[in-house]
């Protein structure tokens, strides 16, 4: 996989506002996303990544898929089943 950083500032990442159905902003709320989803999505982006030849592509999709990844995993839960 490339190790290329992506410095277009068009795919910058963003603050995302959560909204309830009439529009407002809800403060100090988080959306909760399931390690299912996470699996899931994680391994479709993969799936995609091996269909694709541009090393820019690879690196945006590498980028997307740790991302993705870390939103319900974190290192510490990772070491621990590497140790298991």
């Amino acid at each position: 996989m490339a190790d290329e950083s992506f410095d277009d500032p068009q795919f910058a990442v963003q603050d995302i506002e959560i909204l309830d159905a009439e529009g407002s902003e809800l403060s100090d709320e988080y959306e909760e996303i399931s390690s299912d989803e996470v699996d899931r999505v994680v391994d479709a982006l993969e799936s995609l990544y091996d269909t694709v030849a541009s090393e820019n592509i690879q690196a945006c999709l590498d980028e997307a898929i740790n991302a993705i990844y870390y939103l319900v995993y974190d290192d510490e839960e990772e070491e621990a089943a590497e140790a298991a």
